[in-house]
């Protein structure tokens, strides 16, 4: 180490670019071996920061001038972040889970500060540490939950789409907690009244809407027109960069921060026709910076302090996780999703996530508490998403058996339950369909207008109310439980179709299926081909496979292509 460090300062390479070098190369081998042992790739970014912080390095490679670079780099990945997220907001998708985002959403944000806020007396912050540490620590990872759910293939599951819900509030959340961060932490010489301070708030906040109103509306969109008919590639991300950086630099500028800014940029263009282009140029910066906003977090672990504070820092990490992963479970089931995609909605929300060390690394300079109190919270944070995806992948059995045990079992019918009953007392020679996203629903509209009967199995109630309004023969219930299949008249149907993507869910009713009536054409559905054999095996007579049926149909367009 003394004689890499004797290289670079003797031919002159700036101690920030070699700890750079050091930090990439530290993330890929420590990534690599964290991908090989099946772990998520966010903690081997923190331990290589703690590795590097607490192996000496960085006194050697000029200390604080270093650091001090590698803190302006990950400021300048969070920007992206922020830029990223107001370009990837949907209206359209806000509106699709605006209950679960709004209600849902609300409900985990409010329950989780005022749980946190019973925590404050130990920690003994001020009243502006406790809504910073309250608001912190109520955050949740969204690229560690939706990474994790796609990497156990439950992203289209009920429990995914409440997480992803939930994600969408905390961001709206968190950007207006940015506008009104600076009166949280009042610089000196600054007045210290609440009124006056606001009021300036206010009208720097309303120069900044006038200002960006009028950039997303003419500057940006004509800029990135007169740039497109250059077809000049390079020019093209320097713009959207520029654009960026911009509204961002002038966000600092009117004391409303960067990160407010690049959000507001990235809106600006979120629903013009060059969205998709942008994602495509920022994304590899956007996780370049990121990686390195990661390490630096690291960097500010010292490791003697979290030895020392190992207890305190156990606590914390477990408390915040099975408080939050409670309360997320709750809100949930209150929302009407069954007991197994509510525990892992709550599961998958249960750490911290990237803008609560956001929030912890921009007050650090405001010394709300102590070193110690710095280093419980960050190592905290850090431990409990580089926990999330083993936790959720446990997630899964753990639901199964308690669903097992009984826990959150219920009847079924939600509805009119007289009319309801009769429809489907006077079902026969019917076809039971579980699920009704979009592969069940054109599966249900064949079969009506074939002239067979349906009685569709769903698990989203405002489908199922939808449904029933329709007229519609329809159970809010789990094809999973058999109290469901001695409801749908299974004795009396001449075919059932599992539409569900998630091949577990479909053999835990097949499992149930079989036993009730052996005989019954059995359909089912799987995402994966390694899927299709253990289905079958099960007792589907059929198993359609989304990978292979994919693969059909682009080899027939190819071809018809090819013929043209």
């Amino acid at each position: 180490m003394i004689g890499f460090t004797v290289i670079a300062s003797s031919e002159g390479i700036p101690p920030m670019f070699a700890l750079l070098a050091l930090m990439l190369a530290g993330v890929v081998m420590v990534s690599l071996l964290l991908l090989r042992l099946r772990q998520s790739m966010l903690a081997g970014y923190f331990l290589c920061g703690v590795i590097i912080a607490n192996s000496g390095v960085l006194g050697l490679l000029g200390g604080g001038e270093s650091h001090e670079g590698v803190s302006q780099m990950a400021e300048f990945g969070v920007v992206l972040l922020m830029f990223t997220l107001g370009l990837e907001f949907s209206l359209g998708e806000l509106r699709f889970l605006r209950k679960l985002a709004f209600v849902g959403g609300g409900l985990q944000m409010g329950l989780c500060m005022l749980a946190t806020a019973l925590l404050t007396p130990f920690i003994h912050p001020d009243w502006q540490g406790a809504v910073i540490l309250s608001v912190a620590l109520a955050m949740s990872s969204t690229a560690v939950s939706l990474k994790s759910f796609q990497d156990l293939g439950l992203e289209a599951s009920p429990g995914a789409r409440m997480a992803l819900a939930v994600a969408i509030f905390q961001d709206l959340f968190v950007i207006v907690f940015f506008l009104f961060l600076p009166l949280l932490l009042p610089h000196e010489g600054e007045d210290a009244s609440l009124l006056p301070r606001l009021g300036s708030l206010a009208l720097r906040g309303g120069v900044f809407v006038v200002l960006a109103a009028v950039m997303a509306r003419w500057v940006i969109p004509g800029l990135l027109n007169a740039v497109t008919k250059t077809r000049n590639r390079e020019l093209f991300t320097l713009t959207v960069i520029g654009s960026c950086v911009g509204l961002a630099f002038i966000g600092g500028l009117l004391g409303l921060g960067l990160a407010l800014g690049a959000f507001v940029a990235g809106l600006a263009v979120s629903e013009s026709m060059f969205k998709h282009r942008i994602l495509a140029d920022v994304m590899p910066l956007k996780d370049l910076f990121l990686t390195i906003f990661f390490v630096s977090v690291g960097l500010m672990i010292d490791m003697g302090a979290v030895l020392r504070l190992w207890l305190p820092i156990s606590v914390l990490t477990v408390v915040v996780m099975l408080a939050k992963s409670s309360i997320i479970t709750f809100v949930a089931r209150r929302l009407d999703l069954a007991p197994k995609q509510a525990l892992m909605a709550g599961i998958g929300l249960c750490s911290a996530g990237e803008f609560s060390l956001v929030l912890l690394q921009q007050t650090r300079s405001a010394a709300l508490w102590n070193d110690d109190t710095q280093q419980t919270l960050l190592a905290a944070c850090a431990l409990s998403m580089g926990l999330l995806p083993a936790l959720l992948k446990a997630g899964v059995p753990l639901g199964e058996w308690l669903v097992k045990k009984g826990w959150g079992r219920r009847k079924p019918v939600k509805f009119d339950a007289g009319s309801l009953r009769q429809r489907v007392k006077g079902l026969t020679g019917h076809a039971i369909i579980c699920g009704h996203g979009p592969v069940g629903e054109r599966l249900n509209k064949a079969l009506l207008d074939a002239g067979v009967s349906t009685l569709v199995v769903e698990l989203n109630a405002e489908t199922a109310r939808k449904l029933q309004r329709e007229g519609q023969t329809v159970l809010f219930a789990d094809a999973c439980h058999e109290e469901t299949w001695e409801l749908t008249r299974l004795k009396y149907a001449r075919l059932v179709a599992l539409t569900f993507p998630d091949a577990t869910v479909n053999a835990q009713a097949l499992s149930v299926i079989r036993v009730l009536r052996p005989d019954i054409p059995v359909l089912a559905r799987a995402r994966f081909s390694s899927d299709v054999d253990r289905l079958k095996r099960l007792g589907a007579t059929q198993v359609v496979n989304d990978e292979t049926e994919a693969a059909k149909s682009i080899v027939e367009k190819a071809e018809t292509l090819q013929g043209a």
